[in-house]
């Protein structure tokens, strides 16, 4: 090194010529000046490391079967894609438009680089014509567009960053998804579909060259606003393809001469399936990320959910065709499936533009009778069965407190004589469940509740046996999922995957572990019970609860309704999936119509007979220790061969009855009739085979 300089020296000195030496001199050092800069400034580069290239993107929503269901994003509209599913045209198209020398420089073309600067010289101006797609990209990433030397030197020295770290491909890759395209669309994708409805990679050649048209002009090189410029700047783009033997003349001329199938407004209205069940989505999302919702509205996530779009579309269909138009009622309806907790279907109100706030999860309100099924397991706890009688009349309850409550059946009507837990369970029964609650302890229920999964406050009154105390459809859904699925735990959720915008895998749903939290045979028990709500009648003096319904009802479910004066619920289940339904008014004013008092039951029985649609029948397992037998539903006993009301109910195996009915006995006076009808009793034996099997016929 100390020899090359002493030659170097010497050979300037022995130049006689000073002001050319000195040149010379000049010259030499400016060269050892740029060098040393040169190597001191990428030394400086590769110690920083790689820049990030990060960018916001919209987060995509799935539903369980793959299908698009809606998005978040900032102000822009942004997704990503791979170089792979990008339209090849398009990139050529991209290439010969903006950098044709892309893959042969290291981030700045310095041959255009001094045309530029000697234009900017000339005209005293700030060309930006220079810049290279990388430069480009670099600006779009870490950089504003202000026209300034000092933001075009940031913009080198962050070029060469990017150069230096990332292959050709890659930088490719993220400028055509972050480039600005006009219209809010940042990116290819966003752009193809925001034109022309279709994929980045389904472009045809005459369409890919009008979208290389658009970003040196968002504005002017629409085709929306001005479609001759788009079309001759294509056209311009077209023709340097077939110069460039990138395209034949015959793709050309086709090119040229097609008939552009531009979006029409309402087409680029973005289309959202199930909002309120997006907006449970983002707040799930948040929690397992640990990020703030503003973020993930722009992370470019891919959400796997577990909404089910055929399911959703009939709730939301049933819902619009049951409820009038002219009602300013609301609704809040949630379906589950009860094995894992899947939220398969959500409504939070009648109309999302209107109103985002969700009545399914956010609303609390009273569920009257609906919540009698965590009652009554407590009670089966305690040593209750379906045959267990009380006197169901007109009662006043003297409370500890010196109070007296007298709660009042629906329409005041009593049966003036003792009843079974079945026949209070289909007929809705106040006075049987106070009774049943102030003798197991309200306390006792409120923490049978909780097992349930109902996590509102509950106060231990008498009244908590009508559900006098807010819940929300959710935690209704939840509970009765418990009965459905013979008592495991679950905990509600709407996210299976979570994926990050290059496809990898962040978070998949954990395999729910099997956990015990009531006893199945109780589950079983109660289950059957709550089918009775739709018996057409029960011991011939009143009709069920489920009874305006019963016809419609292709196969057996368990459920409960409840009212209020300002609430109306209906809340049931099949094995497969579980729905409830909430109807009231947002300012808890009083449902007078009687048409409105039975949306709820309505809207819950339609959907789960269009859920249930051309599926085969599926009955719930009886479990071990469970026996069934026939009782008369007057008497509570063993039904004989002369009763004609007989039901088939379920108990702990050592719990059922063992004396018959006495009541109904033989009448002679029948035999010649039955004499008579042979046919008709062989039909009847037939009936009474079915009726054994579990939830078919009874």
């Amino acid at each position: 090194m100390t020899k090359s300089i002493k030659w170097i020296k010497e050979q300037l000195m022995s130049i006689k010529d000073k002001r050319l030496r000195w040149l010379l001199i000049a010259a030499v050092s400016m060269t050892f000046l740029m060098v040393v800069f040169t190597v001191a400034s990428f030394t400086y580069l590769y110690s920083l490391g790689p820049p990030s290239l990060s960018n916001n993107q919209n987060t995509i929503y799935f539903s369980q079967s793959g299908e698009v269901i809606g998005e978040e994003h900032g102000p822009e509209s942004r997704y990503w894609v791979s170089l792979e599913d990008i339209d090849s045209d398009l990139i050529q198209a991209t290439l010969i438009t903006e950098d044709r020398r892309f893959y042969d420089h290291i981030g700045l073309d310095f041959k255009r680089i001094f045309g530029a600067a000697l234009e900017d010289f000339k005209t005293m101006s700030k060309v930006q014509g220079a810049s290279t797609i990388t430069q480009q990209y670099a600006r779009n990433l870490y950089l504003s567009h202000e026209k300034t030397w000092t933001r075009k030197i940031k913009e080198a020295f962050y070029t060469l960053r990017l150069e230096a770290f990332y292959d050709k491909d890659e930088l490719l890759e993220g400028y055509l998804n972050t480039i600005y395209y006009g219209h809010g669309a940042y990116g290819i994708e966003a752009a193809s579909r925001y034109y022309f409805n279709k994929s980045a990679n389904d472009l045809t050649i005459s369409e890919a060259a009008l979208l290389a048209a658009i970003p040196k002009g968002p504005s002017y090189y629409s085709p929306f606003y001005h479609y001759e410029n788009a079309k001759n700047r294509q056209e311009q783009i077209l023709a340097s393809l077939v110069q460039e033997d990138l395209i034949s003349d015959e793709e050309h001329f086709l090119a040229t001469n097609e008939y552009l199938q531009l979006t029409k407004p309402k087409e680029r209205q973005k289309i959202s399936v199930a909002p309120h069940f997006q907006d449970i989505v983002l707040q799930e999302l948040a929690g397992i990320l640990n990020e703030p919702t503003e973020e993930i509205r722009s992370g470019g996530y891919q959400v796997v959910t577990t909404l089910n779009i055929k399911n959703q579309r009939n709730l939301e269909e049933t819902v619009n065709n049951t409820i009038s138009s002219e009602s300013e009622i609301q609704v809040g309806a949630m379906a589950m499936n009860p094995d894992n907790g899947a939220i398969t279907s959500v409504i939070g109100g009648i109309d999302y533009n209107q109103s985002q706030y969700n009545r399914a999860v956010q609303a609390k309100r009273m569920p009257g009778s609906s919540f009698k099924p965590f009652l009554y397991y407590a009670a089966l706890e305690n040593g209750y069965t379906a045959t267990t009688t009380l006197m169901s009349k007109r009662t006043n309850f003297e409370l500890a407190d010196g109070t007296v409550y007298q709660p009042s059946n629906y329409n005041g009507y009593y049966a003036d004589e003792p009843i079974t837990l079945a026949e209070a369970i289909a007929v809705s029964d106040n006075v049987y469940a106070v009774k049943t609650n102030l003798f197991i302890k309200p306390e006792s229920v409120v923490e049978t509740a909780r097992q349930f999964g109902i996590k509102s406050k509950l106060s231990a009154i008498p009244s908590l046996a009508l559900g006098t105390e807010v819940v929300n459809v959710k935690e209704m859904v939840s509970g009765y999922s418990l009965l459905a699925n013979g008592g495991e735990k679950i905990e509600p959720y709407t996210i299976e995957k979570i994926s990050d915008i290059k496809g990898n895998v962040l978070y998949v749903r954990p395999k729910k572990e099997v956990e015990l939290v009531l006893d199945p045979k109780h589950t079983f028990i109660l289950t059957h019970l709550m089918t009775g709500m739709f018996d057409e009648s029960l011991n011939g003096y009143t009709r069920v609860t489920g009874a305006t319904i019963a016809d419609q009802l292709s196969r057996p479910y368990a459920g409960k309704s409840g009212s209020t004066n300002s609430d109306s619920w209906m809340v049931g289940f099949s094995p497969d999936i579980v729905t409830g339904v909430w109807i009231g008014y947002d300012d808890n004013r009083r449902i007078e119509k009687t048409e409105e008092q039975r949306y709820a039951i309505n809207v819950w029985g339609r959907f789960m007979e269009g859920v249930h649609k051309d599926k085969p029948l599926k009955t719930f397992d009886v479990p071990d220790g469970v026996v069934g037998a026939y009782i008369d539903p007057a008497t509570g006993d063993l039904a004989n061969p002369y009763c004609d009301d007989q039901r088939l109910m379920y108990f702990v195996k050592g719990t059922e009855p063992t004396t018959h009915c006495t009541i109904h006995l033989h009448d002679e006076s029948t035999d010649e009739v039955e004499k008579e009808e042979p046919e008709k009793q062989k039909k009847a034996g037939i009936g009474r085979f079915f009726d054994w099997l579990p939830f078919i016929g009874d």
